[in-house]
């Protein structure tokens, strides 16, 4: 019995001690280097607009409207609370019917678009939450948000060269455009003329 009580007591303080150190103690030194070091990532990449937050780069957003570029389809509604994709495979007749649909409305609200329509503007990421698009989609809607802005649509494709983020560590991925720094930026494009 006194064997069994002294194990017991011996494991409840491995468990405190263990609690103390690894929940609390490690996440609030990590959060307090990170916010040292990297301190806007930190705090989740937020992004301003006039002193006000209105998204982060990390999280795509939906836009609604033809003035503005458009993010990737999302299976999660850009919630950050269940990212994640319609774990449909490619070969289900509701993933191509999902893919055709999508693609009819997009070549129908972007009339004046040039080129083949790149499949980032019809599939969704495998989080649901990706805040880049393709240079080519982002150049795929100039047209459109061009019209829409009634700007010059060599302007809107400049704004595009002028966002685009090259390869991480210049080789992983590909050129992309964060769509909410886009978009802001187009805001300031409409605020300069």
């Amino acid at each position: 019995m006194t064997h069994t009580v002294r194990q017991l007591g011996a494991s409840l303080r491995m468990f405190l001690l263990l609690t103390v150190l690894v929940g609390l103690l490690y996440p609030a030194l990590v959060l307090g280097l990170g916010k040292v070091v990297a301190r806007d990532q930190a705090s989740g990449s937020l992004v301003r607009s006039h002193g006000r937050v209105v998204g982060s780069s990390l999280v795509g957003q939906a836009f609604a409207g033809a003035q503005w570029f458009q993010a990737r389809p999302s299976a999660s509604d850009y919630a950050g609370d269940t990212s994640g994709a319609t774990n449909l495979p490619a070969s289900d007749p509701r993933l191509k019917k999902a893919w055709a649909d999508a693609r009819a409305a997009l070549v129908k609200a972007n009339p004046d678009a040039r080129g083949t329509l790149p499949p980032d503007a019809y599939t969704a990421s495998a989080s649901g939450l990706d805040p880049h698009i393709s240079v080519a989609y982002a150049m795929w809607q100039a047209p459109r948000v061009a019209q829409a802005r009634r700007v010059a649509r060599d302007r809107v494709e400049a704004l595009v060269r002028e966002h685009t983020q090259g390869r991480t560590l210049g080789f992983l991925g590909e050129p992309r455009v964060n769509v909410l720094e886009l978009n802001l930026a187009l805001n300031g494009l409409a605020s300069a003329r």
